[in-house]
């Protein structure tokens, strides 16, 4: 399933215009991002928790060259998903 499918379904769930679902799924997802960037949680019940970690920097290897790179710490996001998600899944 993609963003399109997504909104798709939001249309045939809530009616209204197509262009009106892609703003709900497009807000939805902006939202996430904008809350994940001030470096909060965006917690949903029975699906998971999406959260910021910091990645520490390190010392890496280019594996065509065998040469040791730097690579910088950085921020990545992560998923944790809720136990109802992982027995949904089994």
């Amino acid at each position: 399933m993609n963003k399109q499918a997504l909104a798709e379904w939001v249309h045939g769930k809530l009616g209204g215009t197509k262009v009106q679902a892609e703003e709900i799924v497009d807000g939805l997802f902006d939202s996430i991002v904008n809350t994940l960037k001030k470096g909060e949680e965006v917690s949903v019940a029975g699906f998971g928790i999406f959260s910021v970690k910091q990645r520490a920097a390190r010392m890496a290897r280019n594996p065509k060259t065998g040469e040791q790179v730097r690579v910088a710490a950085t921020r990545v996001p992560k998923f944790r998903p809720a136990k109802a998600l992982k027995d949904a899944v089994k």
